[in-house]
């Protein structure tokens, strides 16, 4: 029960409701227990009219009042019972969103190193399958917990002032009850811990499997996956088989004793009863009714156990994450206002998952307003720059300065605000095109959503469709060509109108005319904005107020384009190869 502590806080927000549902829980057991003494005054009423203790009237409505009791006391606790119902399972639906917006908090705070260790099926299984057995233990394990002890203590007492021996003879099989439930429990946790283990890889996979949908197609590997998945699959149906196995041993050890307990109070009871030692054979009916009306809340209390056992397994896999400190924290309660001067001071960066050195001790300055392009070979760092300008990650050595401030000193909200990124890889969401571009903006209207469109060059593509700039985009935004999808996600930066704008090779899937049409509309917007343009082509770049060449994580060329194509290095071999490639498609 230790992992299911983290939970204490929900049900101390939720006491009011809780504590209602247990008083009507009570309220409900007692009304039913009114039907095993009214079954024993039936017993006594026939009895006394057999031996002519009473007249046919007086059995006649002595009888009617006793099934009247029973059928109203039957009516009541139905109703108490529904109440009941509504108030204990709804507060576990409450505490299921509470714990749902808690996980998904939580993995929004997370830096972008948590996300490159976890996988996204194992996250989604941990928010969904997890949480929902946790919700379990809110809800049916706590109504049957009170429902059962309410049960057990009123139906003793009635019993032990009923026949005191009968009730010793007919409570004997529970302590045994309890010994299977305590072994049988710790292997229930053991096995459920697994079985959750097994569904996240399962899930991992089905993920993956969609996600990458046309590479399975495009190579024709779709009978392989399916054999991996096949294999998944079946070791999770172990697992859950061998889960069940055990939990199967539950209700025919419970029906076992229950039947054992009524068996007794047969023998034992008839025996008193002809022995002179109880009054009427009413009390032996009681007694069965009693036992039975037990047999249900006993049954239930191995799987209540099991369902608290799959509680704490789940709630300790949920709670490996919630206990995890991000590592990237917003220190900083002031506003800060960000202008948009960036300087790098001897900056060294280690990426934790891989141990790759992204960038070695390098410094460069790019002034308010200004723009800078930075060149240079796959892997050399140069996306990594603009991670660490939005502080996605942290540095190893050195500074990063905004405004001159260092950037663990600023408001991250505020940073991230002030900043337009177009990633390398652009995603879109299953939403509109026109929602995708607001996502830089919420409150943008209409024309400003066809304004930037217009700038990023993709209008004229999206009036072309059906729906216009209502058009429903697939997962990832699959309905969209490559180019089109980062024209989106440029006109998503440029909506924003932030103070740094930071484009990663975000122009590679578009035509060169196209190219140059963004470059020239980017170019007008950003006046008196910092703009960062990563890419591979000497078109993006020529432009820029400086041009910065990286290599292996340091900078080996930096200068204007004017400068650099005048100097023997990386960035005239490139500019000379790309315009010999332009020479000759021209031609």
């Amino acid at each position: 029960m230790k992992e299911l502590q983290h939970l204490n806080k929900y049900l101390l927000k939720y006491k009011t409701q809780l504590l209602v549902g247990v008083i009507i829980t009570i309220a409900a057991r007692l009304f039913l227990l009114y039907t095993p003494r009214y079954v024993k005054q039936i017993f006594i009423v026939i009895e006394n009219y057999s031996k002519g203790l009473i007249t046919e009237s007086i059995f006649e409505k002595q009888l009617l009042e006793a099934i009247l009791y029973i059928v109203g006391a039957a009516i009541i606790g139905g109703i108490l019972t529904f109440f009941m119902r509504q108030a204990i399972i709804n507060v576990s639906r409450y505490i299921e969103f509470d714990l749902k917006n808690e996980v998904y908090n939580q993995y929004q705070k997370l830096s972008l190193n948590f996300y490159k260790k976890n996988r996204t099926g194992d996250l989604m299984n941990r928010i969904t399958e997890d949480v929902s057995r946790v919700r379990m233990y809110f809800g049916p394990a706590i109504m049957y917990s009170i429902n059962t002890i309410t049960l057990f203590v009123i139906v003793i007492i009635y019993m032990v002032s009923a026949s005191p021996k009968l009730t010793l003879y007919t409570i004997v099989p529970l302590p045994i009850l309890s010994v299977v439930i305590y072994k049988l429990s710790k292997e229930i946790h053991k096995r459920s811990t697994i079985v959750q283990q097994y569904l996240s890889n399962l899930s991992t996979y089905t993920q993956e499997s969609f996600s990458g949908i046309s590479v399975i197609k495009a190579y024709g590997i779709e009978p392989r996956t399916s054999v991996n998945f096949k294999s998944l699959a079946s070791e999770s149906k172990e697992k859950q088989i061998s889960l069940a196995r055990v939990q199967a041993w539950f209700f025919p050890m419970m029906i076992l004793l229950i039947g054992t307990s009524n068996l007794l109070v047969i023998y034992i009871g008839g025996m008193q009863y002809i022995n002179g030692e109880i009054e009427s054979i009413g009390t032996i009916a009681e007694f069965i009714i009693y036992v039975n009306m037990l047999t249900w809340p006993v049954a239930t209390v191995g799987w209540v156990t099991s369902i608290v056992q799959q509680a704490e397994a789940s709630q300790k896999r949920i709670n490996e994450f919630l206990k995890l400190e991000p590592e990237i924290k917003n220190t900083v309660d002031t506003h800060t206002i960000i202008k948009g001067a960036i300087e790098f001071k001897n900056v060294s960066f280690t990426y934790d998952d891989t141990n790759i050195t992204a960038l070695n001790n390098i410094s460069f300055n790019i002034d308010e307003g200004k723009s800078l392009a930075i060149l240079g070979k796959t892997g050399s760092g140069k996306s990594t720059i603009l991670d660490l300008i939005g502080r996605l990650y942290d540095i190893d050595n050195g500074e990063i300065l905004i405004d001159s401030k260092n950037i663990n000193t600023l408001n991250l909200t505020d940073l991230r605000d002030s900043i337009g990124y177009v990633p390398q890889d652009a995603f879109l969401f299953s939403d509109t095109i026109k929602n995708n571009i607001k996502f830089g903006k919420q409150d943008a209207t209409d024309d400003e959503v066809i304004e930037a469109a217009k700038y990023a060059q993709v209008h004229k593509n999206i009036i072309k469709f059906n729906n216009g700039y209502d058009t429903k985009l697939g997962e990832r935004g699959i309905t969209l060509s490559g180019g089109q999808k980062q024209r989106v996600s440029i006109a998503r930066a440029i909506i924003k109108s932030p103070n740094i704008l930071l484009l990663d090779d975000c122009l590679s899937a578009v035509d060169t005319e196209t190219e140059e049409k963004i470059l020239k509309n980017l170019e007008k917007i950003s006046k008196g904005k910092t703009s960062i343009i990563v890419s591979h082509r000497v078109s993006s770049a020529k432009n820029a107020d400086k041009i910065i060449v990286l290599d292996n994580g340091e900078i080996v060329q930096e200068g204007t384009h004017d400068a650099l194509i005048n100097v023997d290095g990386y960035y005239k071999h490139l500019y000379l190869k790309q315009l010999s490639e332009t020479n000759q498609k021209d031609d």
